[in-house]
C-alpha cells in the first residue's frame, strides 16, 4: 500500500463523501486506501457514508477527542509508506496524489510535504505554508505588520507572505487539511499530540519533525480546494477558545524554555489579551440583529 488517506469526519456527512469521491477520481499509479473516522457526528454520517463507500475503512467513534486523536485512530492501522491527513471539506485534484507521492519517492530526506491549498473564491489558503510562531514572527503577524510590509522576510515570518504560492520550496510547517507524511517520521516521532484538540497539532508535528531531521516541502506544482471551517461554524466560543488554547500550549512546549521570564510573560498576556478581544467581537456579532444589512454589519465588526 502507498497511500493511507485519513479523513476525519464531524457533521460534515456530504462534503466527506465530496471528498471522498475526488480520492478516487484521482489518475495515479499508486495504490491507496481510504480510511474516515467519525467523531461522533450527530448528522448521518455513520450511515450514509459507508454504505455509498462501502469499499473504506470507517470508524465511528463514541465520542469527540478532537482532531489529533481522531487521526490517531486511523494511522493506528494504517497499512501505506505514506499518510495522507486530509480534510473532509476538502477537494483533491486527479493529478495530486500522483504528484505529492511521486516527489516523495524521489526525494527521501522530506518527511512531509503539502500542495497549494485553494478557497472556494480562488484565493489562497495562507496556511498551507508557514514558519513556525516565534514570539517575533507571532508579534508582527498579530499587530498587522506582515499586511503592512507583505515582501519584508522580517515581518512575514509566519504566513511567509514573500514568498510566491507558485513556486516550491522547503518550509517550516504546512496544515493539516493536507499534509503527506512518510511512515518512518511516523514511527520516529510518533502521532500527532493529543494535548491539541483542533488547532496547532499541524504545526507542533511539524516542528517535531523538524528537530529529528526531516525536511518539509510546499509543493507548488498541484493544488486542492479547501472549504475551510465547515465542521466547526456551529460552536464559535469553542473555536476561539481552541484557537488561542493552541497558541498557549505550542509556546509552552516549544519555546518556554528558550525565551526570558520577561518575553513568555508578554506571550501569555498578549493571547490572553487577544482572546478576549475575540470572544468580545463574537458577542457583539451574535447580537447583532439578523435584518442588519451587510454593510451596516461590517461596521460593528
Amino acid at each position: 500500500m502507498d497511500v493511507s488517506v485519513l479523513i476525519l469526519n464531524y457533521n460534515t456527512c456530504q462534503l466527506t463523501m465530496d471528498c471522498i469521491q475526488s480520492v478516487y477520481n484521482s489518475q495515479t499509479q499508486y495504490s491507496y486506501e481510504i480510511i474516515v473516522v467519525d467523531n461522533h457526528s450527530s448528522d448521518d454520517s455513520t450511515t450514509r457514508i459507508p454504505a455509498a463507500y462501502p469499499n473504506i475503512v470507517f470508524i465511528a467513534n463514541q465520542d469527540n477527542g478532537g482532531f489529533a486523536k481522531g487521526n490517531n485512530i486511523g494511522m493506528k492501522i494504517a497499512r501505506g509508506r505514506y499518510t495522507l491527513l486530509l480534510n473532509s471539506d476538502t477537494i483533491v485534484q486527479p493529478d495530486t496524489l500522483e504528484t505529492m507521492v511521486s516527489f516523495m519517492d524521489n526525494h527521501p530526506r522530506a518527511g512531509a510535504s503539502g500542495c497549494k491549498i485553494i478557497l472556494p473564491d480562488g484565493s489562497l489558503d495562507k496556511a498551507c505554508k508557514r514558519g513556525f510562531p516565534t514570539p517575533s514572527a507571532s508579534f508582527y503577524y498579530a499587530f498587522g505588520f506582515s499586511k503592512l510590509f507583505p515582501n519584508n522576510p522580517k515581518f512575514n515570518g509566519y504566513q511567509l507572505g514573500y514568498l510566491s504560492p507558485d513556486e516550491s520550496y522547503q518550509v517550516d510547517s504546512l496544515v493539516g487539511a493536507f499534509m503527506l507524511v512518510r511512515r518512518e517520521v511516523i514511527e520516529q516521532i510518533g502521532g500527532l499530540d493529543e494535548e491539541f484538540f483542533m488547532y496547532g497539532e499541524d504545526i507542533d508535528w511539524c516542528y517535531r519533525i523538524k528537530e529529528a531531521g526531516w525536511e518539509i516541502h510546499y509543493r507548488a506544482d498541484t493544488f486542492i480546494v479547501h472549504h475551510k471551517g465547515a465542521s466547526s461554524r456551529r460552536k464559535p466560543f469553542k473555536i476561539i477558545y481552541e484557537f488561542h488554547r493552541a497558541m498557549w500550549l505550542f509556546h509552552r512546549k516549544h519555546y518556554q524554555q528558550k525565551y526570558s521570564f520577561i518575553t513568555n510573560g508578554i506571550v501569555y498576556t498578549g493571547i490572553g489579551v487577544k482572546l478576549m478581544l475575540s470572544l468580545l467581537k463574537n458577542k457583539l456579532l451574535r447580537a447583532t440583529p439578523a435584518s442588519v444589512s451587510d454593510s451596516e454589519r461590517r461596521v460593528h465588526t
